[in-house]
């Protein structure tokens, strides 16, 4: 009886509770004072709900319209705010002749206008991408949430879920931080209500729902506002494109178009050719944008207004909701092109500090770029999107570490990559990594090779751009991407039961520890180094495998930063009279990574496979 009124409570509390059986949903289901836009769409669902009639009363809040669609159970309604409208409560009432009204009490709130909000991603951060389902179980009570469609519990298998949580990430905050990680983002937290292979939260089956295997909306919050109280941002991973197939609208659509629909089940054709390119065949851009991305993700027509509004609302509703820094896009190439420009306008005029950047796995500096906001590429129209997944330069680091000398390929690649920078109206904005959960580690495709290993990290932590690492790269956390849960092992030390704890030093093994302080070194120089944060780049033409660039404030020699990429089996001892343009007159360095006073700089001495840092002064 307890265990039920507390329930009660619970749901009474919780804004917009209507008590009603015929009113399932209101969507969203509280909004906010002030915001610079003053139109709000409400989604209505309920059984026969467009039979009703629909009033309110609030100062400030006036219904315009109610819109019917083909599915008698929807409404959608539209509002106007008022700037003066105030926070506070009123019933929406529904009534029908005959019938007993239905009313949903719905809340205003007022913006939160906090410090540290909202506050965005720059160069200054060093991201952590991880899967909150395999990094740390902080509370056992939600491994398993009956009701649910996947109920299965299984360590043992890279496909069933395994218990990691919102909690277990909160319980590590401190660990990233001694790491040097300045932002956290995660694969989604929303509900994955799906039968199988839920853990990876690219199948949104209710958007305004963290999924109760990692806790709840109000821990969500506490998640963020945990994280700023630390000195840590938030990046929040979202999906346009697609849904889950046990998506609460999917089994009674508003409309037919609501997705987007064809004769036979028809997959997209995954390649991003047909979107940018002068000569392509409808046809081909049709199946490219509205071809479902596998039978289990229903595509979403954003074409249709509705559509576009619900998850317009619902990405600012989070944002406002928790405090979010930053939103990363989710295979931005298959989503409708002027609807996301329109999006990001929007997103923008809200939260004008924001960080956005779309997830384009593509195979040219030029497509990249394509999708970049500015029309740098003669694309017709502004995109508006800031940055992008550089997974070109990505491609390019491989090819250095792992290649062989040529014109353009070994070390060279790196090099020739990152002078077709002036294709983006801002590279800086661009996110780069050296893998993430869809592929293989890092330290796989270096061939386990440690030297290779600092030397990417070593690039990663000093190019231009904003670095992401994937979690576990600290601890040299390996695997290959086929089939990909091999990739995203559990990190060992998150559960209870774990017998190494790798969170702590003494967990790990000396190599380990060297890779991990390796990482810190680098990631705590950044919050110090003006030159990484906000600094230019300036290369040079890599001569007999040793690539060398800096990172300086124009107009300053101390505290420019040289990276020296030596990629030969070879010591070398490097003449820097070739770099005089940008060493100016520093005449002494600190070796970041060793620590050590260089009195002189006129030769550098080069260990082989080896990346040296240093800070001129």
């Amino acid at each position: 009886m307890k265990k039920l009124l507390v329930l009660f409570l619970l749901l009474a509390s919780y804004s917009g509770f209507a008590q009603l059986a015929d009113l399932d949903r209101v969507e969203p289901m509280f909004w906010f004072t002030k915001m610079h836009n003053n139109k709000l769409q409400l989604l209505v669902h309920g059984k026969n709900i467009a039979a009703k009639e629909v009033s309110l009363s609030y100062p400030g809040v006036t219904l315009q319209k109610v819109n019917k669609v083909e599915n008698p159970n929807y409404l959608f309604l539209d509002l106007e705010i008022s700037p003066q409208a105030k926070a506070g409560k009123f019933n929406i009432a529904f009534t029908q002749k005959g019938k007993k009204q239905l009313r949903y009490v719905y809340e205003l709130k007022d913006r939160d206008t906090s410090a540290n909000r909202i506050q965005g991603v720059s160069q200054k951060d060093f991201v952590y991408l991880l899967m909150p389902d395999r990094f740390s179980n902080g509370d056992l009570s939600n491994d398993v949430v009956k009701g649910l469609q996947e109920t299965a519990l299984n360590r043992d298998s890279m496909y069933y879920r395994h218990g990691g949580d919102l909690q277990g990430l909160i319980n590590h905050l401190d660990y990233l931080k001694d790491l040097g990680v300045t932002t956290v983002w995660m694969t989604p937290a929303i509900e994955n209500d799906m039968r199988k292979a839920s853990y990876h939260g690219y199948a949104a089956t209710d958007h305004y729902k963290i999924d109760p295997r990692f806790g709840t909306n109000a821990l969500y919050k506490q998640y963020v506002e945990t994280c700023h109280a630390k000195g840590l941002k938030v990046i929040k991973d979202v999906v346009h494109n697609h849904i889950g197939l046990n998506h609460w609208f999917y089994n009674d659509l508003p409309m037919r178009d609501w997705l987007n629909q064809w004769p036979a089940y028809t997959q997209t054709s995954y390649r991003d050719q047909p979107v940018m390119d002068p000569h392509a065949s409808e046809a081909d851009k049709k199946k490219m944008l509205d071809g479902w991305f596998v039978p289990s993700m229903p595509d979403l027509n954003q074409r249709n207004v509705y559509v576009q509004n619900y998850l317009t609302q619902n990405h600012i509703w989070w944002i406002e909701y928790a405090g979010i820094d930053g939103l990363r896009l989710d295979t931005y190439p298959y989503n409708d092109p002027e609807f996301m420009a329109d999006w990001a306008l929007k997103l923008k005029t809200e939260f004008p500090h924001l960080s956005v950047f779309g997830e384009t796995l593509v195979n040219s500096v030029a497509a990249q770029a394509f999708f970049t906001g500015g029309n740098t590429v003669n694309r017709g129209f502004d995109t508006h999107l800031p940055g992008i997944t550089d997974a070109v330069l990505k491609d390019a680091i491989y090819e250095g570490l792992n290649g062989k000398t040529g014109w353009v390929d070994g070390i060279n690649r790196i090099y020739a990559t990152l002078a077709q920078d002036f294709l983006y109206q801002d590279a800086t904005q661009n996110c780069i990594f050296l893998d993430n959960h869809d592929m293989s580690r890092f330290y796989s495709v270096v061939g386990e090779d440690f030297d290779k290993y600092k030397m990417g990290m070593a690039m990663l932590l000093t190019m231009r751009g904003i670095p992401q690492m994937y979690y576990g790269t600290e601890i040299l956390m390996k695997n290959f991407s086929a089939p990909d849960g091999l990739v995203r092992s559990d990190f060992p030390g998150g559960w209870p039961s774990d017998k190494v704890n790798k969170f702590i030093a003494t967990g790990r093994t000396a190599q380990e520890n060297e890779a991990f302080n390796f990482v810190k070194t680098l990631a705590n120089f950044r919050k110090n180094s003006l030159a990484l944060q906000n600094g230019k780049l300036m290369q040079y033409v890599p001569e007999q495998d040793v690539y060398v660039y800096f990172r300086f404030m124009p107009g300053q020699t101390n505290g420019t930063v040289m990276v020296i990429i030596n990629n030969s089996d070879e010591t070398k001892a490097l003449n820097t009279k070739r770099f005089a343009e940008r060493m100016g007159t520093a005449t002494k360095a600190k070796n970041v990574l060793s620590g050590k006073e260089l009195n002189n700089v006129e030769t550098l001495q080069l260990a082989k496979k080896s990346a040296t840092v240093l800070e001129l002064y």
